[in-house]
């Protein structure tokens, strides 16, 4: 199979603007967890959050789906959860204790209360660790759903896949339409997990971080619909539309969120969030088929490089942007600019250094030598 550029290109833009994300989400002044706070009551910039988190982590999970359909063409349901192992769950669980701990560090730092003095240095290290998750949510989700997604597989051996390619071979407006509307209703319906009003204290508030029917909805459609040629070409020719419709749910839903906390699970499980979302959606992978179905040197080394970077990143962000708000008096202008700098130049260069260091990256990217070395 000719490699299909615009997904990577879809992965690795994505990933930069989670990157973008999360120097905003970090200064934010709505409330949203695991923010050191604003500089002011009002930050309209605020904004950009709302414009963002409604769509972005669910369309790396479409694209996941498609590309688990394309692994898993040329690999054993064992080859794959295999490589699916190696690649998500060890970063994930090693990687923690290997890596993530210092992000950790800060981010018991950012929460404004040391709750590790009283413990043993090993207690301590292991608890940072757990506390340097932060966006490996995405990868630890993904690793389950690839094992739910070989027992699916296993169970209905193709069949509905090839229902759906062969259904989508019709030229059909009707199709299309129906394609927007039953894959919103899945989206609603998958986005009705989250707890409405969860405990903090109990394990209420993680299953809302995880979102697990959120996100395998979204990772199930890209692996039976989206993985098809048809429907990729069908959504490319109706991308204006497409776009026009994420640009006016998602304008309306932002002057809604204004100042309010986006992340809030009865946001998330309104209907205005879930049609910005699947428009939004359903518009990037149209107009990355129709604009962006090729590669560049830039592009092919983002291909390569935006999965380490993803890992890594958030290191940076919780560092430089902590220890700029604690300890200088930069005007608040300054510090977004120099910890965007600092986030899309180190991490990677982290990436970059970790990638060289045997077993490190094992641990820490989930990457084989013999791997790293096809990818040069």
């Amino acid at each position: 199979m000719e490699r299909k550029h615009f997904l990577d290109n879809i992965r690795w833009v994505t990933v930069l603007l989670v990157l973008f994300y999360h120097v905003i989400y970090f200064y934010n002044a709505k409330g949203v967890f695991g923010g050191i706070g604003g500089f002011y009551e009002d930050q309209p910039w605020d904004c950009i959050m709302s414009m963002l988190y409604p769509w972005f982590m669910m369309l790396l999970f479409v694209v996941a789906g498609i590309s688990s359909k394309y692994a898993l063409d040329k690999q054993t349901n064992g080859q794959f959860i295999k490589s699916r192992t190696r690649k998500l769950l060890v970063p994930a669980t090693i990687g923690l204790l290997v890596f993530q701990w210092m992000t950790g560090y800060f981010n018991t730092q950012v929460a404004g209360v040391d709750v590790l003095t009283a413990v043993p240095q090993p207690v301590k290290h292991v608890l940072r660790a757990f506390s340097g998750i932060g966006p490996l949510w995405f990868i630890q989700d993904l690793w389950l759903f690839s094992l739910i997604l070989i027992l699916i597989k296993v169970i209905e051996k193709g069949k509905l896949h090839n229902t759906i390619g062969k259904l989508f071979q019709k030229e059909s407006m009707g199709l299309t339409i129906a394609l927007v509307v039953v894959g919103y209703f899945l989206v609603w319906a998958g986005a009705q997990c989250s707890i409405s009003h969860p405990n903090p204290e109990s394990a209420e508030g993680l299953w809302n971080l995880y979102r697990p029917l959120a996100y395998f909805v979204p990772f199930l459609l890209g692996y039976f619909v989206f993985s098809h040629d048809a429907v990729q070409e069908r959504l490319a020719k109706i991308h204006l539309p497409l776009l026009m419709l994420a640009l006016v749910t998602g304008t309306y839903f932002t002057i809604v969120m204004y100042g309010k906390n986006d992340t809030d699970p009865i946001v998330l499980k309104g209907w205005l969030c879930n049609l910005f979302a699947w428009f939004a959606i359903l518009a990037m992978l149209g107009c990355f088929k129709a604009w962006a179905d090729k590669t560049s040197p830039f592009a092919t080394y983002m291909t390569r490089s935006s999965y380490g970077i993803y890992i890594v990143h958030y290191l940076v962000i919780a560092s430089f942007g902590y220890m700029m708000k604690m300890y200088t008096n930069l005007a608040p202008w300054m510090m977004y600019v120099i910890l965007f700098v600092a986030v899309m130049l180190l991490s990677p260069a982290i990436y970059e250094i970790l990638r060289r260091i045997p077993f490190v990256r094992w641990c820490v990217l989930g990457v084989k030598k013999t791997e790293d070395r096809r990818q040069k």
